[in-house]
Formats: C-alpha cells, sequence, structure tokens
C-alpha cells in the first residue's frame, strides 16, 4: 500500500512545506463545523427522501463508505449516498475492457453502467456527496480543500504526494469547481490544479471555489 510504506517522518515533512497561521486554521475550521451544521440541518429532510429512493431502486443499502486517504497519509471512510449498483466493486463483471482501462488511467469512467437510475440524478445534482457533511464534522475532511482520492491514485502525484496530503481533502475544491469534467491525470493538468491549492490555499480562494461551486452545480454543469 502506498500511503503505509511511507515513513511518519515524510508526512511530518508535508505540513512544513508551507505553514498556515494560526488565525487560517482556527477560521477554516470554524467555518466548516458551522456550515456542515447549517447544511445538514436544512437539509435533512431532502436525505431522508434521497435514502427512500435509494432503497426503494434496488433494496441496497443507502450508504457508501469508500477508504480515501486524508490529511498526511491517514485513510478514513467517505460517506457517499450509494449511487451505483450492489456489485459495482466487481469491476471484471461489470466493465467492458476499455471501460476497466479508462477505470484503471482515470479513476471514473464516462457512462458508467454501473450506476443506478436514481444515482445518474445524485451524481448530476451532487447530491450523492451530502453525508460528507458529517466526515467534515469528524474532522476528517474540510468543506474546501483537494479532491479525496484512493491511494493507488497518489502515483500520479510522484514527488509531490506529501505535498498534496499536508491538507485535508474537501467535499469541494479547485479542480472539482472549475475543470473536474475537463481535466484529468494523464496531461497533469488535475494534479497541478490540486496542487495550485495547496499553495494558494486562502480564505478568499476558499469563498471562490464556494462560489464557483455553486455556480457550477445551479448550471448542471457537472457534479462537484
Amino acid at each position: 500500500m502506498i500511503v503505509e510504506n511511507k515513513t511518519k517522518t515524510e508526512y511530518k515533512q508535508a505540513d512544513t512545506q508551507r505553514r498556515d497561521s494560526a488565525f487560517y486554521r482556527f477560521i477554516k475550521r470554524a467555518f466548516d463545523i458551522a456550515f456542515s451544521l447549517c447544511a445538514i440541518a436544512a437539509l435533512w429532510l431532502p436525505m431522508l427522501v434521497i435514502a427512500v429512493l435509494i432503497k426503494a431502486e434496488d433494496g441496497g443499502t443507502v450508504l457508501y463508505a469508500a477508504n480515501r486517504v486524508g490529511h498526511n497519509g491517514k485513510t478514513f471512510p467517505m460517506w457517499k449516498f450509494r449511487s451505483m449498483k450492489s456489485s459495482a466493486d466487481c469491476l471484471e463483471d461489470s466493465l467492458t475492457k476499455e471501460q476497466l482501462e479508462q477505470y484503471l488511467l482515470e479513476f471514473k469512467i464516462e457512462n458508467d453502467p454501473r450506476v443506478t437510475k436514481i444515482g445518474r440524478f445524485l451524481r448530476k445534482t451532487s447530491l450523492d456527496e451530502l453525508p460528507q457533511f458529517f466526515n467534515v464534522l469528524f474532522g476528517q475532511m474540510s468543506v474546501v480543500g483537494v479532491r479525496p482520492i484512493v491511494e493507488d491514485e497518489l502515483n500520479y502525484y510522484a514527488e509531490n504526494r506529501a505535498e498534496f496530503l499536508s491538507v485535508k481533502p474537501g467535499i469541494t475544491g479547485y479542480w472539482q469547481a472549475y475543470a473536474r469534467n475537463t481535466v484529468g491525470y494523464r496531461d497533469g493538468k488535475r494534479q497541478e490544479m490540486e496542487l495550485h491549492y495547496v499553495r494558494h490555499r486562502s480564505l478568499r480562494l476558499d469563498i471562490k471555489i464556494l462560489f464557483a461551486t455553486v455556480r457550477r452545480v445551479v448550471s448542471g454543469d457537472g457534479a462537484i
């Protein structure tokens, strides 16, 4: 496992790449808690309706816990509303050879056949991400950060892995808000955008990303 083979020293060095001010850390955490509590309070009824619809479609579990690499390489279960069929983890049985190759390159598939009917709607509107507000409350994620990734995706960051892991993953972020459906790993553009956030993170940039995310979701220009 990529993360487990890294030493604690390397991940501690990631924190020294750039030191955030105490004010920034305090405000960001306070905002994360306040925003998440407000979101959960305001959206509990839609979340209940979504849970009922998911259960009604195929009788499977409502939530899906996906293991992701978090701050300083610590893995955590990232919660989402289940948008795929229950057998989705059996890649060889669910995907064609071409689709499997695309998944292994970009860790996502266009027109993924494993996605359920309600799942397509949830992904288009980003409603499948709502349970992640609980991850934010638990301190595993931030409202704005880098995209939560699986361990194998760290290979794309090469010598910049520790730097990428020096910030918490976010429900939304620079790449998600500005180029999620148009920029990938193969040309290195996604890595550049993620590292741009890491190197220039600030309250001002976080606010700009939040507004850009709202525009993208409202316009239907792609999920976060």
